[in-house]
């Protein structure tokens, strides 16, 4: 009789677990039918909980029949339902509503990533219209152009000047945008084929942290991805001081088809610019964008787009000749600089549940790229008869596949989250060229020109195993390179070459004290390579040296309306290395290290007023020069930057923004200094049902402020002794813009 006690009672264990153990699955939409990423589904009697794929869709364990969920995702309606027995025999289709973003509503615990999330908040609360506003969306992320806007952007990032790219990795739909021994410069990064509006997500990370991040990520990466649909067509006219027009065309495709999207969009910039030499700058960009979810949750992305731009550039003027009153701050000594370059991508990207356990995604992708720059850095420093103007020049094709597998499975009672890929990137680029000129018109003498092809080839896995509130993920990267250089002005053909192999492991912690309350350490080893045409000569430098670095760090909602998050960081650099474009050479100056604090601030004060702000202190220094003559030119100690944004408040939106960097050391011993600025712009929008009208201003307060800024030495026509000081590229001053968009 007691034996059949007990076994009805282990039966009856058995049963009540086999219920406990239920899978719910299912797919959250939004209310005009498009699938959810990162939606968090958690079950209120069990504690389960989920989150939802690329596609939307989710598996919810340790569920039964009169259990309740909670379904959520920032920026829209949360629901909460009730289970019911029909719910694990079927699929379950949750449609969520659009809202106004509520920081209220966030909980830390809760969001895939929680510093991606922040990005999205800023992104929605305070939309961009331009390339240079994009950028601006990574916090503690400082850019400067000097070149009549059609130039890849300066860039700077916890303590680094990072040129145009060199120490940070960007992309845009898995697709690289840093260009690999550049005519201009390592790593060259020229994002102008973004069209903004098309934005829909900013990943970023800080630091060598991440296994699926490679070259070029030593101070961080910055991964951007287009929207998959528009709700609206828009057509949208800018109009502004210095002869400034902007169009923009956004045309949703296909606006009734279950399970496919398509739009197009386009743009056209003109502008003269502040300066008395017009820029006569003008861009056109096309984009196009085809998305298809199948019935087993496949999607299929293809995006098509090209760029095509031409400028007119007054250069980096020197500051003696603004002092003495021979030119003004928009003045050129030499305004026949400019350029024009183009681009074309063609993008595939494919992801697929393999099973419930198992997904993979992968995307290929084709680049054809053509530059062309005329600068004059010198004058006549050089050359005293025809000046200092250099040509650089270069034809590209950049071919690439990447592929990975997330893999979902148990070790005991650990969740083990498994994810590993290979890729493969290949440029050929023909025809490098340095040459000096005279008037854009005449070679004067070819410095260098060949022709380069470069390999790189990676894998990388990541683990993350999840023990309770502590995540510890462990991660390797392997990196392998051949590099190719045909030097043309050599009287016989030689072609040089050069491998490299490089492992890159990487140990993050992630705690969850409280729901909102996640501290972190991360530390891991990054690289970034060196020019081809370096690394063949032998010239002694590194071609990969690694950065080695460790932040500790947290992100915290200490009350519904606030958001803080807080790093403190280090980073060392074996080799730190300029490209000289203008000159064709390398520039190294050993090893460095920097460290400093991040801190970022998110307060909502009412439905429709919302406040950023981000800081970073960094102290960078060179530790192979004497003290007092290791300063690294042009790292800044500090910058600031945020705003206060109004959403939606009786149809109005807009805000004010501001940016700040400090004075910092031009040259190794700091006795040139790069004067700091802050800077303030405003933009107002109405909504009249489908019209909207907006005002920008740009430097709302008029300040006189250097946009870029470096120490050259250079010799003016009239000088029989060279200079070093300041050169400046003078920031814009007041800009006042006007638009009109209509959506239908």
């Amino acid at each position: 009789m007691n034996f059949i006690r007990i076994a009805t009672l282990l039966l009856v264990a058995v049963q009540i677990n086999t219920a406990y153990s239920q899978q719910v699955r299912g797919d959250v939409r939004s209310e005009n039918n498009q699938p959810l990423e990162a939606a968090y589904i958690f079950n209120m009697t069990s504690q389960s909980h989920a989150h939802t794929s690329e596609v939307g869709v989710f598996i919810l364990e340790n569920s039964k029949p009169g259990d309740s969920i909670r379904v959520g995702l920032l920026g829209y309606q949360t629901r909460i339902l009730l289970l019911s027995a029909a719910n694990f025999e079927s699929k379950m289709s949750i449609k969520l509503e659009s809202k106004t973003f509520q920081l209220d509503e966030m909980t830390i615990i809760e969001e895939l990533n929680t510093l991606s999330t922040i990005s999205r908040l800023d992104l929605n609360t305070s939309p961009v219209n331009s390339t240079q506003e994009v950028l601006r969306k990574v916090p503690g992320l400082i850019i400067g152009q000097h070149a009549g806007g059609g130039k890849a952007e300066q860039l700077f990032l916890r303590g680094f000047d990072i040129d145009h790219g060199t120490d940070v990795s960007i992309s845009v739909d898995g697709m690289p945008v840093n260009m690999v021994s550049h005519a201009h410069g390592q790593g060259y990064s020229d994002l102008h084929f973004l069209i903004p509006e098309t934005v829909d997500k900013i990943d970023f990370g800080k630091g060598p942290y991440y296994a699926q991040q490679g070259d070029f990520n030593t101070a961080g990466y910055v991964g951007f991805s287009t929207r998959d649909y528009l709700k609206e067509s828009e057509i949208t006219t800018t109009v502004g001081d210095f002869n400034t027009l902007r169009t923009l065309g956004m045309f949703n495709l296909l606006e009734n088809t279950k399970n496919q999207n398509a739009y197009i969009a386009a743009e056209y910039i003109s502008t003269d610019g502040p300066f008395e030499s017009p820029q006569n700058f003008n861009r056109i960009n096309l984009f196009g964008k085809y998305v298809m979810f199948s019935p087993e949750n496949d999607k299929l992305s293809i995006t098509a787009s090209h760029f095509t731009s031409r400028w007119d550039a007054s250069g980096q003027i020197p500051q003696r000749e603004v002092d003495n009153g021979n030119i003004t701050r928009f003045g050129a000594i030499d305004d026949t600089e400019g350029g024009d370059t183009e681009r074309t991508n063609f993008n595939v990207e494919f992801s697929k549940a393999i099973s419930d356990q198992t997904t993979f995604s992968s995307n290929a992708f084709y680049s054809h790229y053509a530059f062309e720059l005329y600068s004059n850095f010198t004058f006549f420093l050089e050359d005293p008869i025809n000046g200092d103007q250099i040509r650089q020049k270069e034809d590209r094709q950049i071919f690439g596949v990447n592929a990975a597998v997330n893999h979902t499975t148990f070790l005991g009672n650990t969740e083990l989250t498994l994810t590993s890929g290979i890729g493969i990137r290949h440029d050929i680029v023909d025809d490098v060229e340095l040459s000096r000129t005279l008037n854009r018109r005449t070679t004067l003498e070819t410095i260098q020109l060949g022709d380069i092809n470069q390999t790189n080839i990676d894998a990388f896995v990541n683990a993350e195993f999840e023990f309770g509130k502590l995540t510890i993920a462990p991660a390797l990267r392997l990196d392998y390179f051949k590099f190719l250089y045909n030097d043309k002005l050599q009287q016989q053909y030689t072609l040089d070459s050069e491998t490299k192999t490089i492992v890159s492991p990487k140990l993050n912690f992630l705690y969850d004290l409280q729901d909102n309350l996640q501290v972190f350490l991360k530390s891991g080893i990054g690289f970034h390579s060196n020019d081809a045409r370096v690394v063949v000569s032998n010239l002694g430098e590194d071609i990969l040296p690694r950065a080695y670095g460790l932040d500790i760090g947290e992100v915290w909602k200490p009350t519904k309306k606030l958001v803080v998050n807080t790093a403190l960081w280090y980073l060392f650099l074996e080799q730190e290395f300029v490209y000289v474009g203008d000159a064709g050479i390398v520039e190294p100056s050993g090893k460095t290290e920097r460290f400093g604090v991040d801190l970022g601030l998110r307060y909502q004060f009412n439905d429709w007023l919302y406040f950023d702000t981000d800081a970073t202190f960094t102290k960078a220094r060179s530790l192979e020069a004497p003290t007092g003559e290791d300063f690294i030119p042009l790292a800044p100690d500090f910058t600031l930057a945020g705003g206060l944004s109004v959403n939606d408040l009786d149809g109005f939106s807009g805000g004010v923004r501001y940016r700040y960097i400090d004075d910092r050391p031009a040259n190794e011993d700091n006795s040139i200094v790069a004067e700091g600025y802050f800077v303030t712009d405003f933009n107002i929008n109405y909504n009249l049902d489908k019209v909207t009208l907006g005002l920008i201003i740009e430097n709302l307060f008029d300040v006189e402020w250097n946009e870029t800024q470096f120490a050259t030495e250079s010799r003016l026509q009239n000088e029989s002794q060279s200079v070093e000081e300041i050169h400046f590229t003078p920031g814009t001053p007041f800009f006042i813009k006007g638009s009109v968009s209509y959506r239908f």
